[in-house]
């Protein structure tokens, strides 16, 4: 965390938040400065695992980011890139009362008003998150979860290591899967009409 220390006041010294479970909200949040990306779910600091994605990530998280941009142009719906602040408040939009603060990979957000400068407030239509090497229960989990109580319509999980893709659509207020999509499938959104996904573009360059 940067910190910056009062030239002649020790005792201002500001502390990096706890990251032990302490509710912390999105009015705390805009209080720290990280060096790393960090997220809240409901009151909790998740810090990111590398300080930088890596390479395979930022290329097949480029490659979507490009089609669905190329395919909204002139469309009522924006997409936007991480980082990007997305918000999930539960009954309050104060920012004292919002404890979840997301940065998806890619968020498609159709609903313009519940765009503002600070980034997204409520529930993008579409999600996308890309999976690391490592520990992934933060997406697998955590954010399974928050997305699908916010009425996140649609969450695509892709494993870029596996060139595969997932995709939990919202039925009735839960959770769907889709079967495991890979290279040589064409994958088709429900929520954005029209828009579909050649794998084998995604995937273009597999490690």
């Amino acid at each position: 965390m940067k910190i910056t220390e009062p030239k002649s006041e020790a005792l201002n010294k500001v502390e990096e938040p706890s990251t032990e479970y302490v509710v912390y909200s999105y009015a705390d949040y805009l209080t720290w400065e990280f060096d790393e990306m960090v997220e809240l779910i409901k009151g909790k600091i998740f810090k990111s695992a590398a300080a930088a994605p890596r390479r395979i990530h930022q290329k097949v998280s480029g490659n979507i980011f490009t089609k669905l941009h190329v395919f909204l142009k002139n469309k009522p719906c924006d997409v936007f890139s991480a980082p990007f602040d997305v918000r999930l408040p539960v009954k309050s939009k104060r920012n004292e009362d919002i404890f979840t603060v997301v940065q998806p990979d890619i968020s498609v957000i159709c609903d313009k008003s519940k765009l503002d400068d600070l980034g997204c407030i409520g529930a993008p239509d579409l999600i996308v998150e890309i999976l690391s090497l490592g520990n992934n229960s933060k997406e697998l989990r955590d954010k399974y979860e928050v997305y699908e109580e916010s009425g996140v319509k649609e969450y695509w999980v892709v494993l870029p290591y596996e060139w595969a893709l997932l995709i939990y659509t919202l039925i009735d207020g839960k959770y769907v899967p889709s079967k495991l999509f890979t290279v040589g499938d064409i994958v088709e959104s429900k929520c954005i009409s029209g828009f579909k996904l050649d794998l084998d573009e995604v995937f273009d360059e597999p490690d």
